[in-house]
Parts: structure tokens; sequence; C-alpha cells
């Protein structure tokens, strides 16, 4: 039976992330600690090889592919680019707190909105039509293996709705550099809209503490999105 490998990976850290601000659209880059990680992890640990990488434009997810898969040219696709904060970009949870819309928001309400933002609708809606447009052109073009380079806000939206096990959107937050594995069987995917999550990215089991070393880089445990 005919099968096809979905890597969806977090882009590397930037100093935005390091210091918990609500990124979104904002075009940062990788910042030195950032690079510096991505080159020991892919060093280290094992990353797959897929025949194709995905990015969303902007620059941190595109320098991110560069590092794991730099002899693959990225395809740029605008559905996988983070939610548009609005006026709370470059903020940081605490900074936002004064604002009622900010708790709404927190709150998943399906039309609530950053200031001038996307709304959490328009946000799943956006970045689940990427990926079903992508896995039908995997199946038209018989491509087998693509690795998504992303920002973890999608990648929980896209788990939350796809993947199987089913879990809270909150269940697939992951650090810098790590990600899921999705395999997708046409049958299945055609009657039920469903992958099976097969593995984690890195490939290569971690170890509590190897885990625990890519979280310390955050300012809190769950950090937000960026």
């Amino acid at each position: 039976m005919k099968t096809y490998t979905v890597h969806l990976i977090r882009h590397g850290l930037t100093q935005g992330t390091l210091e918990g601000r609500y990124l979104g659209h904002t075009d940062e880059t990788l910042c030195d600690e950032g690079v510096r990680q991505l080159k020991e992890m892919q060093k280290q640990y094992g990353y797959p090889t897929p025949d194709v990488v995905v990015t969303g434009t902007l620059t941190r997810c595109i320098e991110t592919a560069e590092i794991l898969f730099p002899d693959k040219e990225p395809v740029q696709l605008r559905g996988f680019d983070e939610c548009d904060f609005g006026e709370f970009e470059g903020h940081t949870a605490d900074e936002l707190k004064p604002y009622p819309e900010f708790g709404e928001w927190l709150a998943g309400g399906e039309d609530a909105r950053p200031l001038n933002g996307e709304s959490n609708r328009e946000f799943a809606t956006r970045v689940c039509t990427a990926f079903n447009e992508l896995v039908e052109g995997l199946f038209k073009t018989g491509t087998r293996n693509v690795a998504i380079i992303t920002h973890g806000g999608v990648i929980m939206t896209l788990m939350a709705a796809f993947a199987l096990p089913q879990l809270p959107m909150t269940e697939w937050l992951c650090p810098a550099g790590c990600g899921y594995t999705l395999r997708i069987t046409p049958e299945i995917w055609s009657q039920v809209g469903k992958a099976e999550t097969i593995a984690d990215v890195p490939d290569e089991p971690l170890t509590p503490e190897q885990e625990q070393a890519l979280w310390d880089y955050y300012p809190t445990e769950e950090p937000d999105d960026e």
C-alpha cells in the first residue's frame, strides 16, 4: 500500500523567541544561539531525508531549512506562515495582559483575534487549507516524502486537526528544531482526513535530559509560539 510521509518541523530560535515575544508575521532572522543549536542538532540527531522541503515565507523558516537540508531548495508557501498577531506583534504576554482581547484570544474562541490580527478561525482555516492542498499535490505528483519547516502554532493546529492519535493543540507543543512525522494513507485520508503520527523529529529518541536542554532556552516551560 502506497503511503506518504510528512515531517512537520519547527523553525530555530530567534531573539524574540528567547524574550517570549509574539512574532507572528514579524520577519526575524534566527539568532546566533538558534543557528548554533540547529547545527549541533543536525550533527547529533537523525533528521529525515525528504524529497521536497516546504517552508513558510518568513526568514526564520527559510534559514532553518538551509541549515537542516542544505541540498534542497525550499518551496515557500504563505499558507504555512504563523498567525498574524496584529497589534500584539513584538509584545510579551506580560505586556498584553491589560488588553481584554488578549485573554479572549488565549481562551481559544474561534472568532477571538489579536487587535487587528487574524482570528483563530481564520488562522486554522488558512493553514489547514494549505495542508490539504499540499497532500493533494503529493498524491498527484507521487512525491512520497516532504518536510515542512514552519511555526509552532502552525504545527499545533495541523496536528490537532489531522493527526492520530487525536489530542488537544497544547499536547503538540514542540521545541525549536523539533516536530513530528505523519504517515498519510490515501484510502484513510479520503475517508476521514486523518494521518498517523509515527515518529518525533529528530527521529533519534532524545533522552529526558536532552529534551529538557532544548526547553531550557525558553523563558517559560510552555513558551508562546513565535
